[in-house]
This record gives structure tokens, sequence and C-alpha cells, in this order.
């Protein structure tokens, strides 16, 4: 995905990226990227790869891709892996896992993390309520995401996350496009940070 950056609606909940792992749930591999998995075009960003202390050795994959495998570097003392993109580029855009070698064999992979890369294009895009971002508790909001160039699709993200499916894009100006996204219900414990991105399918 090659997505840009839009505008932000607060609405409330904070989510962290990184699964946590239950006490006394069985050990299964957690896979995060540092500082997020939402990056701009030419940062950098590191993924952390964290399992049972049989692990000997991590390993990162990236969905389709034939560069991977990538043997990762072990940090014994935190029993975490590490792997770092010093410039981030739009190939490196897609979904990662990870797993470990032990005594006993290889492991079940991590669950999927997926790099989103921003900053591809040039063009701004837009994000609003089309009434209000403040919301009485139980309803809804329609967010617009609004954009000059004319991207195939357009998704919205919730804490650097999915939010929903993505979206055609609709000509809603001669010289505008965009999607409409209905978010709800919505209630008093409820704060919300949206963002909005558009791409084209040729480089999704």
């Amino acid at each position: 995905m090659t997505p840009l950056f839009t505008g932000l609606l607060y609405l409330g909940l904070s989510l962290d990226l990184r699964n946590t792992v239950l006490a006394g749930a069985p050990s299964k591999l957690t896979l995060w990227a540092v500082p997020r998995n939402v990056v701009a075009i030419g940062n950098q960003v590191t993924f952390f790869c964290e399992g049972p202390l049989e692990a000997k050795e991590y390993v990162l994959y990236k969905e389709g891709s034939p560069d991977y495998p990538i043997p990762t570097i072990l940090l014994k003392t935190e029993n975490k892996a590490t792997f770092s993109f010093s410039s981030v580029e739009s190939y490196h855009a897609g979904q990662y896992w990870c797993e470990y070698i032990s005594n006993n064999g290889m492991s079940e992979r991590s669950d999927f993390l997926e790099l989103v890369v921003t900053g591809f294009y040039s063009s701004k895009v837009t994000l609003s309520a089309i009434t209000s971002s403040v919301v009485t508790s139980g309803g809804h909001v329609t967010l617009q995401c609004v954009s000059d160039q004319k991207y195939n699709m357009f998704i919205l993200m919730k804490e650097d996350e999915k939010f929903s499916r993505p979206l055609p894009s609709q000509n809603i100006h001669p010289e505008l496009f965009g999607a409409l996204f209905t978010v709800g219900t919505v209630n008093l414990n409820q704060r919300w940070r949206f963002t909005c991105y558009g791409y084209d399918l040729s480089i999704p």
C-alpha cells in the first residue's frame, strides 16, 4: 500500500499496536513495529519478534516476496529478535510474520503485521465529518475522505489499524474524488483517532 497522510478525527480510544500475551496462556510469538507499523517513506522502522525461552533463532517473513525469510538478530537477554529497515521504500509495504527455531524444530508463525508506507504521492487527502466530530452517545457519524487526485481506493484507519474495508473512489465534484465511511455506535467511553489514505490498485 502506498497511502497518503490526511486529517485526524478524535473520538476516543487509544489502542496498543502490540498484542499482549495473557498471564497463564501458552507462549505465542508476538510481532510488532517501532515506532509503529505506519511509516512515512524514507524513515526507519524496526520489527520486534518475541517468543519463549526455548527460541534459538528467529526468522522474519514477508508475504509474496522471494527475498524472504530474513534472519533476525537474537537479543538473548530480552528473548527478542529485531530487524530494521533504515530507509523504508514503497516495496517494503506488505504483510509480515515471524517464526522461531528451537530444539523441537520450527514454531508456529506469529499473527500477521501489515507495514503501511505513506508519502508516496504528493497530493493531499483530507478527512472531515459530514455533520460534526462531536457525536451523541449511541449515535453514528459519517466521515468523508477527499482528494484532488483520482485514487482508485480509499481506506479508513483507526489508531494505525484498518478500521473498514477499502472503498472505491467516487467522483463527488468535477475535480474531487472521495469515499464516505460510517462510524458507530459511539459511546461515552470511546475516543478514537482516525486517518484516511488514498491509493491506486496498481501500487496497493
